[in-house]
């Protein structure tokens, strides 16, 4: 496998953990640009009905820029997102190469200590770890797409790195007053990775209020979505069906509407 330069600072464990994200990032971004030049800028992406391959580059590649930005320039308050080119064709898969060879360049090279703004509530070892992690499963999920707009077999996603996904999703994105998984009434949703340990099992708990989720299985649940890590990843991500929904499916269906990012 291919990596970027000098990711790994072995004495520390936090450290250990945010290189295995940029290699991931490495790889995923990697594999993204392929996918997407065998498909051509005019296919759909299946994963995203309103996309053809040319908006999931613009968007990647533009995010990226951004994120790489951020930690280059330890910005300390928000920044738009500056528009991708005008490109299109192999030009813009060029494009979006340097954009995720910047962002992995610029994360390598980042001082472990450097400041710069994060957006999520979960907490993180630093900002350097946020935005590493965050670009990981950002890459992930449209190398994803990129790859079912070529009609590829998806490149597997390890249990693991599939479970911190989730809980990425559920305790960081979900927190945030912005989520739109809201109910009058109070429902309680499980959520269980059956082959990424014993931990990764979640209890979200759903209000009028933004859900807040726990990493654990106390109390009881309305229902429970399960299955492999990576299906159950993609699924809350709503790019694939949820493996198993064992309970009040209506509480399902009340995240498969509501979920969207």
């Amino acid at each position: 496998m291919e990596t970027a330069e000098n990711p790994e600072n072995p004495e520390n464990p936090a450290d250990t953990g945010t290189a295995e994200f940029l290699r991931t990032l490495d790889r995923e971004g990697r594999l993204l640009a392929a996918a997407a030049a065998e498909a051509g800028p005019d296919a759909k992406v299946p994963t995203c009905p309103e996309w053809q391959v040319r908006d999931l580059l613009r968007h990647t590649g533009a995010v990226h820029r951004w994120a790489a930005a951020l930690v280059a320039d330890a910005h300390t308050t928000p920044r738009p997102i500056v528009d991708p080119p005008d490109l299109d064709g192999a030009e813009l898969v060029a494009w979006y190469r340097d954009s995720h060879r910047l962002l992995v360049d610029t994360l390598a090279g980042a001082p472990a200590e450097v400041e710069c703004w994060t957006f999520l509530p979960a907490p993180s070892p630093s900002p350097l770890a946020f935005w590493t992690r965050r670009q990981a499963h950002e890459t992930t999920v449209h190398r994803y797409d990129a790859e079912a707009a070529c009609g590829a077999a998806a490149s597997p996603i390890a249990p693991g790195f599939a479970a911190d996904g989730i809980d990425e999703l559920l305790r960081g994105f979900h927190a945030r007053s912005r989520s739109r998984v809201r109910s009058e009434e109070p429902r309680v949703l499980r959520v269980r990775a059956v082959d990424a340990g014993a931990d990764a099992v979640w209890t979200v708990r759903i209000t009028s209020g933004p859900p807040v989720t726990v990493r654990d299985a106390a109390g009881e649940a309305e229902a429970e979505l399960s299955g492999c890590a990576d299906q159950l990843y993609l699924a809350l991500w709503n790019r694939a069906p949820v493996p198993s929904v064992t309970g009040d499916r209506s509480l399902a269906e009340l995240w498969r509407a509501s979920s969207g990012i």
